[in-house]
């Protein structure tokens, strides 16, 4: 294809669908604004002309039409603008066409290209010119913009210029009215996406397409579960100055040596320079002083009449930490994406960096389902005790993660809305319960009323199959548990560290992997997730039975491993500890 920029309208009031967000729209697992810019991707520049977005790509450019909402030709001047004069082709594409693909985009400039016409514009299956979809010259652009008096609340066809081509091209409809949203989604919802997914492709899936929380500089003391929103450079070099690495005699020049008075301490005033043939005690830490040629260790010396000598045999070397020789300044200490641990704080303040810009810790909030669940006072009749609500936090933060709240929802008939509508103060709702087909699994059909993408419906897991991950539209990410205690906690475990690594931008972890001596027992049509636990000689061994109705199973266990489907004895499987 020609060098082109793309130019994507992402504004506008949607007045025939109540003021929505309409590029926001999730349709077939994607927005909208994500299928138009996934349809320019080989372009060479592109601008996106809107509301601010934050979880775009800072490789996209953002502006706004002035005054906002005054029309598509007004946007598209806005967004010229801010391209510049670069490549001899701009493509102008709405954010409301669902089945947007980039072979359309190449087509048109195909055409654009072998006809030389100024603008080439797609045609929907009805012939209705699509005149947001289209490939224009750039100079003929620049042109019937300056034809204008104003550009203001101009229609698109006062833009359209005489030498223009339609051609018809499949997958151009656009959405402008509920109905219209409502026929393209079941358009999309195929069979293949109501199948259980794997867990790796899950993972992926989060990993890649949650929206990224907002980066904002942070102590990073305060900040234990976020990750680095852009790489962490060394403020300082380490070590700062030249510093004794042992205890014992900084030296100048050959022995032996006169034997100074005075000590240098770590941390103290650096002592006075050494002349040749001096040598002064040192600590480990302490500033050399000037002259110093080495320093000797305890174990190499032994000192005569105010005379140190170096013992016969001993090792040369000089034993100074020198300026610099484990970081200089500007050396980068860690990437972008690394998480914010203890190991991370201590490294950024040993080269004087205490603050950074992060995305996180991710804030969650718990909602216990079920009018069977009692957490607290004495059960009454069919009531059962909630024994994985409490402890729900502490596995959270082993990943990070904090829990802001927990609360219990009773079984109504809007509970489920009340609580994905309330859900705009957290970044993960960590919802247990529901996510079956009975009477009162209710979350599902909350999630699709609340227009939420759906990223995992279901799990090809066992237990955790009724997990079900979603975002909505302010960009929380609802997290449907099993009921069941172990069948949740399991599934957290498999599937909280790709959240955040979602939401944060962290890099994942290594995952940790090993034989399962007794794989074969426990493997069957479907993955499995088991408690086991470490096996004489290396390895695991895993439990083939386990009540998913309480936690028992995982008293005196290790943690837990990934069985694959018709696994053998000792395949090589994933490894979840338990860390509390």
């Amino acid at each position: 294809m020609t060098a082109a920029d793309a130019i994507v309208l992402a504004g506008g009031r949607a007045s025939r669908m109540g003021g929505v967000d309409k590029p926001a729209i999730i349709i077939g697992g994607r927005s909208m604004l994500e299928a138009a810019l996934a349809a320019v991707a080989s372009c060479t520049h592109t601008v996106v002309v809107g509301p601010h977005r934050p979880e775009l790509s800072p490789q996209i450019r953002q502006v706004r039409e002035v005054p906002p909402g005054s029309g598509p030709v007004s946007a598209i001047g806005a967004g010229l603008r801010a391209l510049g004069s670069a490549a001899p082709l701009v493509v102008v594409l709405a954010a409301d066409l669902p089945f947007l693909s980039g072979q359309t985009v190449v087509e048109l400039a195909r055409h654009a290209t072998e006809s030389g016409a100024d603008a080439v514009f797609a045609a929907d299956e009805s012939g209705r010119p699509q005149y947001l979809i289209g490939v224009w010259r750039r100079s003929a652009l620049v042109a019937a913009l300056d034809r204008l008096d104003s550009l203001i609340n101009q229609p698109m066809k006062a833009l359209v210029p005489d030498d223009s081509a339609i051609i018809a091209l499949p997958g151009v409809a656009d959405c402008d009215t509920e109905e219209q949203v409502r026929q393209a989604r079941a358009a999309v919802e195929t069979p293949r996406q109501q199948l259980p997914m794997d867990l790796d492709e899950a993972r992926n899936i989060l990993r890649g397409a949650l929206t990224r929380l907002t980066a904002y500089e942070a102590d990073l003391r305060s900040v234990r579960g976020a990750a680095l929103a852009g790489p962490l450079m060394a403020a300082g070099p380490l070590p700062r100055f030249d510093v004794s690495a042992m205890d014992g005699y900084a030296v100048s020049g050959d022995g032996p040596w006169r034997l100074r008075r005075d000590v240098g301490f770590a941390g103290g005033r650096r002592p006075v320079g050494l002349l040749s043939g001096e040598a002064l005690r040192i600590a480990t830490g302490a500033h050399v002083p000037d002259g110093t040629t080495g320093v000797l260790r305890d174990e190499f010396v032994r000192v005569a009449d105010d005379i140190l000598y170096r013992l016969p045999g001993t090792p040369l070397r000089d034993d100074i930490r020198r300026r610099g020789e484990d970081r200089e300044l500007g050396d980068l200490v860690a990437p972008e994406g690394t998480p914010v641990t203890a190991a991370l704080v201590s490294a950024a303040a040993s080269v004087e960096v205490t603050a950074a810009p992060v995305r996180g810790p991710v804030r969650a909030r718990i909602t216990m389902t079920g009018d069977e669940i009692r957490s607290e006072g004495p059960l009454q009749r069919g009531q059962t005790r909630d024994s994985i609500g409490p402890i729900l936090p502490d596995l959270l933060s082993w990943y990070g993660i904090r829990t802001a709240d927990r609360v219990h929802l009773r079984d109504t008939p809007h509970g489920f809305d009340e609580v994905l509508a309330a859900a705009v103060d957290c970044d993960l709702l960590v919802i247990v319960g529901a996510t079956g087909g009975g009477a009162a699994d209710q979350l599902r059909a909350a999630v699709t009323r609340a227009e939420a993408r759906i990223l995992v419906r279901r799990l090809r897991l066992r237990p955790g199959g009724s997990t079900v991950v979603a975002q909505l539209s302010s960009g929380t990410t609802v997290l449907g548990l099993p009921g069941n205690p172990f069948a949740a906690v399991a599934t957290l475990m498999a599937v909280a560290p790709a959240i955040v690594a979602g939401r944060t931008g962290a890099s994942p972890a290594r995952p940790l992997r090993g034989p399962l001596r007794n794989a074969g027992a426990i493997a069957g049509s479907v993955p499995r997730i088991v408690p086991a636990r470490a096996a004489a000689g290396g390895g695991w061994l895993g439990d083939p039975t386990i009540r998913t109705t309480h936690l028992g199973g995982l008293v005196d266990r290790d943690g837990l491993v990934i069985v694959p489907v018709d696994a053998a004895d000792d395949a090589i499987v994933e490894f979840l500890p338990l860390r509390g």
